[in-house]
């Protein structure tokens, strides 16, 4: 099993998305987490479904270690604070004054152990006016803008993933690797703060750089037009996607794959330009040529034109796909009493080596003994190596 983060000590205590997914993230790549929990009920999302594993749960929390830890409870303060001396990075995702209420600010934490990469994940940022507010996934989304572009404005309701949470995860754990990377010249760790509404700001660039540089406000359908993109359903009740973009021949190939030769000389369509002023008209003269093909012989077709396209599948569809199923992106795993963890691995190959093993979700406090009484197992202390840093 590769593991480029092998030694790095990951104490984790998050609820719902942001903060599971980021630590899930360095989990993914090798290091020890530690998920530290509530007694009794643990991670809300664990009860998403009823019972403690939900798959709302499942989804975040892979190759990770439970124990149960009361911190405003004297006795598992001192069980914490020895983690603490022995962690690399510490994790959270709570509102601005909850992680003081819970004794594990970031200035408790870090005078315990000034080596350790303290990062605090937030809806609104741990400072102004809506710092205490508090935010989900829509909330995060629409407040950056990126809602907007996802909603039909004929008919505007919340749809897809959440975005704006893996998202989040994804910024604060690309700032932990970076911290750490740091550390290894400085001795010196870091108080990290990431915001929902930052990181979705970021994610959203083109939507402000579009802004910026030419005064446009990007709607739901400014980007497909652009890039000629395009969803059609097929004879058989199934959709299926393209992407043109900006090269010619793709353009030519989807002509000749519909069997449309007098699109090519209509003013409308003759040129990109066009194309993009006429999409509408566009598809309404191919959706109901896509509806004379089932998706698989579009996808035939289309293949051989050289067009880009995808079937657009669901979750039971997409890893079936022989390219999928080459790539083994689907793997799994059998906890002891949970039973079978399918899951997906993660998604960067090390020497073209995939990083295919995982470890399923814990069970709440299912390591408990081993974190609270750990025997044979080396914990640092990076308090010396701070101390001889600073001299």
């Amino acid at each position: 099993m590769i593991k480029v983060l092998e030694g790095v000590r990951v104490l984790e205590m998050g609820t719902f998305i942001t903060g599971p997914a980021a630590a899930m993230l360095l989990g993914d790549l090798g290091a020890d987490v530690i998920k530290i929990e509530r007694p009794g009920t643990g991670d809300p999302f664990r009860a998403f479904e009823g019972g403690l594993y939900s798959p709302h749960f499942q989804t975040y929390n892979r190759n990770k270690r439970s124990v149960m830890i009361d911190t405003r409870e004297a006795a598992d303060r001192v069980v914490l604070d020895r983690l603490v001396a022995g962690a690399d990075v510490f994790i959270h995702n709570f509102r601005p004054g909850i992680a003081e209420d819970l004794n594990v600010g970031a200035d408790r934490l870090k005078a315990l152990n000034p080596a350790l990469i303290y990062c605090g994940i937030s809806g609104f940022g741990h400072d102004g006016p809506d710092a205490g507010r508090p935010a989900y996934d829509t909330v995060a989304q629409a407040a950056s803008g990126w809602l907007r572009l996802l909603i039909n404005p004929e008919n505007p309701r919340v749809v897809g993933p959440a975005i704006a949470d893996a998202v989040t995860g994804f910024y604060a754990a690309f700032a932990i690797l970076a911290a750490l990377h740091e550390r290894e010249k400085t001795d010196r760790g870091r108080r990290l703060d990431v915001s929902m509404l930052e990181a979705m700001c970021h994610f959203n660039l083109d939507d402000f750089t579009h802004y910026f540089s030419a005064g446009e406000i990007m709607g739901p359908y400014s980007r497909p037009r652009v890039s000629q993109s395009y969803v059609f359903a097929c004879a058989d009740g199934k959709w299926i996607a393209l992407h043109m973009s900006s090269p010619e021949k793709f353009w030519r190939g989807l002509i000749a794959a519909v069997e449309k030769p007098e699109l090519a000389v209509d003013p409308r369509f003759a040129e990109r330009p066009a194309r993009i002023a006429h999409q509408e008209d566009l598809v309404g003269l191919l959706t109901p040529v896509f509806k004379s093909r089932s998706r698989s012989q579009w996808c035939s077709r289309l293949e051989q034109e050289g067009v880009p396209f995808s079937p657009v599948y669901d979750s039971s569809e997409a890893l079936e796909d022989p390219q999928a199923k080459h790539l083994a992106i689907a793997v799994e795993a059998r906890h002891p009493t949970m039973g079978r963890f399918r899951s997906v691995r993660f998604p960067v190959n090390f020497d073209g080596q995939h990083l295919s093993e995982i470890v399923p979700p814990p069970t709440l406090g299912e390591q408990d003994e081993a974190i609270r009484n750990p025997r044979g197992e080396v914990w640092r202390d990076r308090r010396k190596r701070s101390a001889d840093a600073a001299e």
